[in-house]
């Protein structure tokens, strides 16, 4: 097959995987008719359609499916050799892509940029803020972040960070209507703000705990969103009551601007790990950025 086809081919694995055009063209630095025009000239030699396109969507076929499932690990194993190359270069050089949720992004990732990219200038990394449970290695993610009882077994999972506690959250204004709750029963008199989640559909149940006894409460309120600033500016607003990490509450807490209920009923969990697959090269931009995260405590 002439050296063309092999770009070809390379194309039509990022188009199957972003399953749009507009997203692959944006990585791969091309225009959308090149890249469009490169997908049609693979079709026309082969002989099958390999991808459905409507206005809204790309989907592959049947055959799409198949060469996608057949290419994708093949090139991911060409590109981990060449990023294990980088280990007879002087310093760690290469790209990262890492899958995590907003929380681990912001209160774990981010502050390790901070010791990362200074003294590393051919180091890339690119997070990609995700709440479903993405299977990295379909994605071409390198890393994922999870919570410790999320991360499938046969991946290698590192702690990243330490066990975490969530908070049950509300402004002074807004217990000046509610009255405290203190049981998980209360909460179903309460404004509560919700959360979805992809993975969920519904709105997540808030999971409480108290001396080994579970329950998952089915809240209901007013407003619902998919993110913590929403969720967290909603609560010091006295909208509602939120359901927070504690970390990021703990400084409005201390504040007087919010006031902490039910303490006693959130417990502790594992926190974050990062997980990869077992098979993945440990380039130096790789081991670096597990070191770097690696919980000490």
């Amino acid at each position: 097959m002439a050296t063309e086809n092999y770009n070809e081919l390379a194309a039509f694995v990022v188009v199957a995987r972003e399953l749009s055009f507009t997203r692959a063209a944006a990585k791969l630095g091309v225009s959308q008719s090149a890249l469009s025009q490169t997908i049609r000239g693979l079709e026309e030699r082969i002989g099958l359609r390999l991808l459905t396109r409507t206005t809204r969507s790309v989907a592959p076929t049947e055959a799409g499916r198949r060469l996608f499932d057949t290419l994708a690990p093949r090139f991911e194993e060409i590109e981990q050799e060449l990023a294990s190359l980088s280990q007879l270069r002087d310093r760690p050089a290469g790209s990262i892509r890492i899958n995590a949720g907003e929380h681990a992004a912001v209160s774990i990732l981010q502050p390790a940029l901070r010791r990362i990219v200074p003294d590393n200038p051919d180091v890339r990394v690119e997070i990609i803020v995700d709440y479903g449970l993405t299977d990295i290695v379909a994605q071409g993610f390198d890393a994922g972040v999870r919570l410790g009882d999320q991360v499938a077994k046969d991946m290698i999972a590192v702690r990243i960070g330490p066990d975490m506690r969530m908070a049950v959250v509300g402004s002074p204004d807004y217990f000046t209507r509610h009255p405290i709750p203190r049981t998980p029963q209360d909460l179903t008199a309460q404004n509560c703000i919700g959360i979805r989640l992809p993975t969920y559909g519904g709105i997540f149940p808030w999971d409480l705990d108290k001396d080994g006894h579970e329950v998952n409460v089915r809240i209901e309120g007013q407003l619902v969103f998919n993110n913590i600033s929403l969720r967290l500016n909603s609560a010091l607003d006295g909208l509602g009551l939120a359901y927070l990490p504690e970390d990021q509450v703990m400084h409005h807490v201390e504040a007087g601007r919010l006031v902490r209920v039910m303490e006693d009923w959130c417990g502790p969990f594992p926190g974050y790990h990062l997980y990869y697959p077992s098979r993945r090269h440990a380039s130096p931009a790789f081991a670096l950025l597990v070191e770097t995260l690696r919980y000490r405590g």
